[in-house]
């Protein structure tokens, strides 16, 4: 399994090296940008203390030409090729005077599409990261962000029956359908990989789920101008859409990325986003281990939240309101009164975090450049049939390479 990795990242690198030498025999200059930053917990580092483990080399013509103003480019750097000096004299690859306050930037949550069903798999990942770079994102820039390790600690210590349920599954499998540490770091430096062959940054902070990391960079983006557009099936992320914030979602059963907006969140709930989070806090989460208020209090459901969060507008609002008047049924202000320690217990829980320890790079609001992606695509298809029909010899990687 290691020889075949390093053949396919061989493969992978060069691809990008001949291209370059095949298609610019005149001089060109590299724009380095972060590509895999792995930022340290404060409980074992300071956690401002930012460790560059790759760095990622776009290369860009000497003459390079806009394509169109829907394209984000990296402006051309001024050189000073008649004195022989190839050095840029401004670093910047992408200045705010050259970037246009309406586009978008695409968060690539990467962790599930990595899975078919419960199923880790890599050809998932290519196949839906394909469609995404042909179909969706095209060249506007993407940020592509990882769960940590012991991401879930947070929650887990507010409420420790939080996805307490995926820990069972994993304890019911047997040695064999069990995906080996190694083996799933492995995967993961497969995929960083693919990714920074294809330009696109990546963050992964230790301590912190992908979640939080994309809420606080959303955050960042929106103070700059521009919107964003967040790739995953996750239900979590409709907490922050808005007229600026979309959701692009994986629809296995179509087989396409379909976006998900402002309107359509309305069509479905009746309601604002603003009340998603309270309506999920009232009525729980079975599937993240997170229990709703009628395990306590039998007939508050969705009915009764809705009515009382339309009329409150929050979970805050409403418990507030509860301790000075009756809002609601008796039922319900007992329940409210009663449990808010609870509800709001759920509130932490379920609320992205938009105050993580990571700052947005002017590097990552470059266009990226695509123009590698079908030959890296390629060289990974391949490399994943190669280790298909390698998994009989080795069955403990059959869990991953499906």
């Amino acid at each position: 399994m290691a020889e075949l990795v390093e053949v396919a990242h061989m493969q992978i690198s060069k691809i990008t090296r001949n291209r370059y030498s095949l298609h610019h025999p005149t001089p060109f200059t590299h724009y380095h940008y972060p590509s895999i930053l792995s930022l340290p917990n404060s409980r074992t580092q300071n956690s401002k203390s930012w460790k560059l483990v790759l760095s990622l080399s776009a290369s860009s013509a000497l003459n390079q030409t806009a394509v169109n103003d829907d394209t984000l480019l990296p402006p051309q750097p001024k050189t000073d090729f008649l004195n022989g000096n190839n050095e840029e004299l401004n670093g910047d690859c992408c200045s705010n005077k050259n970037i246009s306050r309406n586009k978008r930037v695409f968060f690539l949550d990467v962790n599930p599409l990595c899975y078919k069903g419960s199923t880790p798999s890599l050809h998932s990942f290519a196949h839906w990261i394909s469609l995404f770079f042909s179909q969706v994102s095209l060249n506007d820039p993407v940020i592509a962000v990882l769960d940590g390790e012991r991401g879930n600690e947070y929650r887990r210590q507010l409420l420790p029956s939080y996805k307490a349920n995926r820990r069972k599954i994993l304890q019911q499998l047997t040695p064999l359908e069990r995906s080996p540490r190694s083996t799933h770091t492995r995967s993961h430096e497969l995929v960083m990989d693919f990714l920074q062959k294809c330009n696109v940054p990546v963050v992964k902070i230790e301590g912190h789920e992908a979640d939080d990391v994309v809420a606080t960079l959303v955050e960042q983006v929106l103070q700059k101008g521009y919107r964003a557009v967040i790739a995953s099936p996750d239900k979590d992320f409709k907490q922050l859409i808005s007229e600026a914030v979309q959701i692009v979602i994986p629809l296995p059963d179509l087989d396409r990325w379909s976006f998900y907006t402002l309107k359509h969140y309305i069509a479905q709930y009746n309601c604002e986003p603003q009340s998603d989070l309270s309506l999920r806090c009232i009525l729980g989460d079975e599937v993240d281990g997170i229990p709703g208020i009628h395990h306590l209090a039998p007939g508050f459901g969705r009915k009764t939240a809705l009515k009382l969060l339309k009329k409150h507008g929050s979970l805050e609002n409403l418990l507030s309101a509860a301790t000075v008047r009756t809002v609601g049924k008796q039922y319900a202000q007992e329940a409210l009164t009663k449990y808010a320690d609870f509800l709001r217990t759920n509130y932490k829980v379920l609320a992205l975090r938009r105050d993580l320890d990571v700052h947005l790079e002017e590097q990552w609001l470059c266009g990226r450049d695509a123009q590698n992606d079908s030959e890296v695509l390629s060289s990974f298809m391949d490399f994943l049939g190669k280790t298909r029909d390698h998994k009989w010899q080795n069955r403990s990687h059959s869990i991953v390479i499906v």
